[in-house]
């Protein structure tokens, strides 16, 4: 018995580890029912959502757009976003905030930061002493960091994307541009933990575009390698990206299509922007001229002036795209003085002849890092909302050597839409097709470090070396282990970017410092004291690329391992459980939201790692080796358990190095021949147990110091994070303030208006009339003196003052308005109940189903309704049309529910009573029914008794279709004699009619 307990324990554990994982996940679940996508261009955003019933669709913005501007305006007492904030540019121009991005992850000494003071002069920047960032100084109490703005517009998003899936929604992927380096990366991330949301991935904007394309043509993606450019232009940069589709096979879902990036090359200035500010130049320009002679100021030193400008110089490209040329038409530009020029296509060209120049760069930038040339490029895209512009067209035609471009995508959304369905492919909530994606890096990662060689004899030196931990255009997201092997003490290490040589010399400077992160390791010597009979496999740093492009060190690690004698004991309960979860689970991701992860390249034996070419002999002095991806750990098959090994799976190279099979593949264990050719005997196989490779792990304190651009301490973070809620609780209660006040003054307008009208005066005295007048005028007074100070609770305290005032006029006027519906309706229930109750009483003794109590009781509600409505007429007629009404709409209501209640309760009885069998004469036969039998009656099938044939039928069976659907209300039998026609005439009156209450 004890025996069999035991035995069933296990499942029993299992059970419940099974319900304990599911319940995880619903509750997972509950909170992740839609997701979102936000596109961030330069200048406008997309906004997508996926929800249960509603795959991948753009959200509409409260002016019912498609895309909203990246605009904030900030305010002392008001804040305003996208297309509010675009509208105030002008009148306010200082305080609105656009194209910050650009300021993103960059200290006060980039270039990027001087081209926008120069751009947008109005904007005062001041710099923070701690981390050398630019910030916005709106006013001495007002400052914001780029980060700060950013979240505000990701929350603006946000509420965007709940208002239009009517639920909450937290999880997000974020488009940035595929050059954004580190520090830009982790600014973002940054600005979305201010925001409130929760990053699943920052996505590449060319992927993301690439994603889109490969999921609307899924079916014409093959076998065969599709080469594929697409050139983005957007306003602010311009990306230019080769991609690879084909089919690949996957272990989960077979052959899946599959997108590769191949080749990257881009040009942060070059975009819609840069053509804009030389248009606004030359309008400036031709301004200045017209009023040369009368000692006017310049209108470059006029913010306001200068914001117009900007915008007619957007609406000006645009119009020049499909015009040859176009009047620009400013009114009351400066000083009153209206502004009016004739501005050509062609003089736009001159303009912006050097920036058309570099319009082919990105293109020989994206050939030279996919070492391809334009005879493997199937076809090129155009992306962005600067590739309209003709000229652009014109030049990259010529630069590809196509025959045309391909404009079979949708420029301004293909980037969100691919972003929500990479967000659908992340969440738990939703299952989509798998489309394998395999972003690339696009600037390298190495590690450097320095170390004490002996050359000679008694001459030591020190030596640096450079390891390339991701190398250019190599596949993320990705986990890198490299082993460090000739150190037994605490020691430093550096993270830095690798050969940038391919940017030119101002991308440079823009980029920022190459130097990433130092590493201090503590407690290394006190490892090797704590195993000091172990032999060292190395101190292993685990690094992680995630599907965001954000490096980090996971972990370092100090490794030992020996050689042990295997224990004979047996596996425990608890280790059989978790061994036969984790088969079932294949440690417990999904397969389906992983497979549009990005595919890295498969698990390699460890091997030195790439060394500079002068330093072949340091190879052996690191090691690295590339760990499979999370998805690979997790889709290991059940059959290959890894038994005894004590290190995590990244580590099995140094296993196959030191030549060692796995205790798995040894003969004594498969039950193989030995050495001479004789299986040992399972007695001998048990006492010859081999000793096995025993590992410990000793986990290392790490230190870090970051290089290129400090994050924001926690405490800082918190306090932006709180500033930002703060403004969003100011910006919720002027909306409710805002609220208030016009419901008010609706309310006043509405009401003076209604005093005139005959409905209203009809139940109203002069008096009464002009008592609310007086009320309502004051009130108005109030609302246009003081009004703009009130609080939102005075607001609403003389909303709910004057709605009291009048709450009896507007009662009775509401009443006299349902009176006729009401009571029409009241009438023809009693008509119908009394016709049902006489059709009732006329069934005979011996098919009546309602008993005398019941007929009694609705007769009873009859008369007392009647009686009711009759002395409630009465006495109504009597009070003058100002008095409160006793005929309520609700009375009448109440009476008419009785009444029913009544009628339904003997419907339903006569529904679902069986009828009462039919009596028999002598000779087994049935008696006929009487004269006045309803029809319904007669129309019931009848089961014969025993010994009686089914030949023997109802006599003349009604018509099926009417018996189905009016059971009682049928034609009677047609019988013969004499009384035959009076009876169906007495019949019709008073069976036939009340019937029809079966519809109440």
């Amino acid at each position: 018995m004890a025996a069999t307990v035991r035995r069933q324990r296990p499942r029993r554990l299992l059970c419940w580890a099974l319900v304990a994982i599911l319940l995880a996940d619903l509750l997972a679940l509950s909170d992740t029912l839609a997701v979102m996508s936000v596109d961030l261009g330069s200048e406008s955003m997309k906004v997508a959502i996926v929800k249960p019933g509603v795959p991948m669709e753009i959200v509409l913005n409260k002016e019912s757009r498609r895309k909203t501007p990246v605009t904030v305006t900030l305010k002392e007492n008001e804040r305003f976003l996208g297309d509010s904030a675009a509208g105030m540019a002008i009148k306010n121009p200082k305080a609105t905030l656009r194209y910050f991005q650009h300021l993103l992850g960059k200290q006060a000494d980039n270039p990027h930061v001087a081209l926008y003071r120069s751009r947008f002069p109005e904007h005062e920047l001041n710099i923070d002493p701690e981390r050398q960032t630019v910030r916005f100084q709106i006013s001495p109490q007002l400052q914001f960091s780029p980060e700060e703005v950013l979240g505000m517009v990701l929350n603006y998003s946000r509420s965007l994307a709940e208002d239009f899936a009517e639920q909450p929604i937290k999880d997000a992927v974020i488009t940035v541009p595929a050059f954004f380096n580190q520090a830009e990366r982790r600014a973002v991330l940054q600005a979305a933990r201010m925001a409130g949301l929760k990053v699943l991935q920052l996505i590449n904007d060319n992927t993301a575009t690439a994603l889109s394309y490969g999921v609307f043509r899924r079916k014409d993606i093959n076998s065969t390698a599709q080469n594929i450019m697409f050139y983005d232009m957007g306003s602010g940069s311009t990306v230019c990206t080769i991609v690879t589709y084909q089919t690949v096979k996957t272990k989960e879902a077979g052959m899946q299509p599959q997108l590769q990036i191949r080749g990257v090359g881009f040009d942060r200035t070059l975009g819609g922007l840069e053509m804009e500010l030389r248009l606004r130049e030359h309008l400036a320009r031709l301004f200045n001229e017209q009023r040369k002679g009368q000692n006017a100021k310049d209108v470059r030193e006029n913010p306001r002036a200068m914001a117009k400008l900007l915008r007619e110089a957007n609406r000006l490209k645009t119009v020049l795209s499909a015009n040859a040329d176009h009047m620009a038409q400013i009114e009351g530009l400066m000083d009153d003085v209206d502004f009016k020029a004739k501005v050509t296509r062609v003089e736009f060209e001159e303009l912006c002849a050097d920036l058309f120049e570099r319009v082919p760069g990105p293109v020989q930038q994206a050939l030279q890092s996919a070492e391809m040339n334009l005879d493997e490029i199937e076809q090129v895209i155009l992306v962005g909302g600067a590739t309209r512009v003709p000229k652009v067209q014109e030049v990259l035609l010529k630069a590809v050597g196509k025959e045309e471009l391909g404009k079979n995508i949708n420029a301004d959304e293909a980037a969100a839409m691919g972003a929500v369905y990479q967000a659908a492919a992340l969440s738990k909530a939703f299952k989509v097709k798998p489309f394998v994606v395999r972003d690339a890096v696009v600037y390298p990662i190495l590690v450097e470090f320095t170390r004490e060689v002996e050359e000679e004899p008694g001459v030591r030196s020190l030596k640096h070396n450079k390891r390339v931990l991701f190398s250019r255009m190599g596949p993320y997201p990705q986990r890198k282990v490299i082993t460090f092997n000739r150190y037994s003490h605490d020691f430093n290490f550096h993270i830095n970017y690798g050969d940038l040589g391919f940017l030119g010399p101002e991308d440079l400077r823009v980029f920022g410092s190459q130097n990433l992160t130092t590493v201090k390791l503590k407690g290394v010597g006190e490892s090797f004291k704590k195993y000091p009979d172990y032999e060292s496999k190395g101190i292993k740093a685990h690094f992680n690329l995630d599907e965001s492009g954000v490096l980090s060190l996971d972990r370092v690690e100090s490794v030992f391992e020996t050689l042990v004698e295997d224990s004979p004991e047996e596996e425990s309960t608890l280790t059989k459980l978790g061994n036969t979860i984790s088969s079932l689970f294949g440690g417990g991701t999904s397969s389906d939201a992983k497979e549009n992860g990005t595919d890295a390249v498969q698990e390699e034996e460890e091997s030195p790692a790439e060394g500079s070419k002068d330093e072949p002999g340091e190879q052996g002095d690191l090691k690295e080796e590339a760990e499979a991806p999370m998805e690979d750990i997790s889709q290991t098959p059940p059959s290959e358990p890894t038994k005894g090994d004590a290190a995590p799976e990244e580590e099995k190279p140094d296993e196959k190095e030191s030549g060692d099979k796995p205790e798995a593949q040894k003969p004594s264990e498969k039950g193989q021949a030995g050495p001479e050719g004789i299986p040992p005997a399972p007695e001998e196989a048990k006492k010859q147990k081999p000793a096995r490779k025993q590992k410990m792990v000793e986990e290392i304190g790490v230190e870090l110091t970051v290089l290129d651009l400090p994050d924001l301490p926690e405490d800082e973070l918190a306090r932006s994070v709180q500033k930002l809620e703060d403004l969003t609780l100011r910006d919720l209660e002027k909306q409710e303030r805002e609220k208030a006040a016009n419901s008010l003054e609706a309310f006043i307008f509405e009401t003076q208006d209604k005093l005139y009208q005959p409905e209203y005066q009809e139940v109203s005295t002069e008096e009464q009339r002009e008592e609310i007048s007086g009320k309502l005028s004051a009130a108005s007074t109030w609302l246009e003196d003081e009004g703009f100070g009130a609080t939102t609770v005075m607001l609403k305290e003389k909303l709910t003052e004057l709605r009291k005032l009048c709450q009896g006029l507007f009662f009775r006027v509401e009443e006299r308005k349902k009176w006729p519906e009401r009571l029409s309706a009241l009438d023809n229930l009693l008509n119908h109940s009394s016709i049902f109750l006489k059709g009732a009483r006329l069934i005979p003794e011996m098919d009546q189903i309602f008993t005398e109590v019941e007929m009694t009781t609705l007769e009873k509600v009859i008369n007392d309704t009647w009686a009711w409505k009759n002395a409630t007429l009465a006495e109504q007629a009597k009070l003058p049309a100002t008095e409160k009404p006793v005929l309520l709409s609700k009375d009448i209501e109440a009476k008419m529910m009785a009444l029913d209640r009544e009628v339904q309760y003997l419907l339903n009885k006569a529904k679902f009573t069986k009828p009462r069998p039919r009596p028999k004469d002598k000779n087994g036969n049935r008696t006929e029914p009487p004269l006045n039998a309803s029809a319904g009656d007669q129309g019931e099938k009848v089961i014969p008794p025993a010994g009686q044939t089914e030949e023997a039928k109802p006599i003349l069976e009604p018509d099926k279709e009417k018996t189905d659907t009016e059971p009682v209300d049928s034609e009677p039998l047609e019988l013969g004699g004499p009384g035959a026609e009076s009876e169906e005439k007495e019949q019709e009156a008073g069976q036939k009619r009340p019937l029809k209450n079966d519809e109440l």
